[in-house]
């Protein structure tokens, strides 16, 4: 009797949220009063398919002095990073639960970010700028959207080893350490469309808002565009908008869909 009242005792039920950007779907913890840290095993648990709820990343929604809210991400691996569809998401839930306004501010990874709920369900916010292209002698292009992404041009996405040909780019000597994410990208002339593979997931996502925005400035640089750009993924389409300012990107967004899914108890 008295074993069993102690697993009780050690046993931490955790509230979560799961919402999606896209196809990009995250575990949302309100953990504005709950006092637990959350170890790099229990982010993999959480996020495990099998084992656990599943999604692409876990976001911790906190209080902050100086904004509406913090939200710290977490990829499957317990690396923390920026994320363009999981901060619309967190922003999506603080509104539903009354954190925020339709127009908020709020800390993330990288920075302060500002973000609006433009309608029901579609969420804009601003990707940190300047933000400056490179493009390789290959044709290839990198650059940092709040995470690093390196941005390749094919012919189409479906005739193409779309997973061996990311790896050999991720984990070559040049980004074994840090890691990269992996954008394969084909020109639909009136848009573009794309397919991620992702840092920390270390697999292909349907969405990555930071990569959608990489693309799609990638993109305006290699034909000189200068407005906006609608990006299509597996898992739906976004929306980069942006000025081009003597080489290099300012006044950046990112907007899409972003969905509340369900909520529910976990026992870590």
């Amino acid at each position: 009797m008295l074993r069993i009242i102690c697993l009780i005792l050690q046993a931490v039920i955790i509230n979560f949220f799961k919402y999606q950007g896209t196809g990009n779907d995250f575990v949302i913890i309100d953990a504005r009063k709950l006092k637990y840290d959350f170890s790099n095993a229990d982010v993999a648990k959480l996020c495990n398919r099998k084992f656990g709820i599943g999604s692409d990343g876990l976001i911790i929604i906190k209080d902050h002095k100086d904004v509406d809210f913090e939200m710290q991400f977490y990829n499957p691996d317990g690396t923390m990073s920026f994320c363009g569809n999981g901060s619309r998401c967190a922003l999506l839930f603080c509104f539903h639960n009354g954190l925020c306004r339709k127009k908020s501010t709020f800390l993330t990874n990288d920075g302060f970010h500002t973000g609006e709920i433009m309608d029901t369900e579609n969420v804009r916010i601003n990707i940190l700028s300047p933000i400056k292209v490179n493009q390789f002698e290959n044709g290839d292009f990198q650059t940092n959207t709040g995470s690093p992404h390196y941005v390749r041009f094919v012919k189409d996405l479906v005739n193409i080893d779309f997973l061996d040909e990311c790896k050999s780019i991720r984990y070559n000597n040049n980004y074994k350490k840090e890691g990269i994410n992996v954008n394969m990208v084909v020109d639909k002339e009136s848009e573009i469309e794309m397919r991620t593979y992702e840092r920390g997931v270390e697999n292909e996502t349907l969405s990555c808002g930071s990569g959608v925005t990489a693309a799609a400035l990638s993109f305006a640089f290699l034909k000189n565009k200068e407005s906006s750009i609608n990006v299509r993924t597996k898992g739906g389409v976004l929306k980069v908008d942006f000025s081009l300012q003597n080489g290099h990107f300012e006044d950046v967004y990112l907007m899409g869909p972003a969905q509340y899914v369900y909520r529910g108890e976990f026992d870590l």
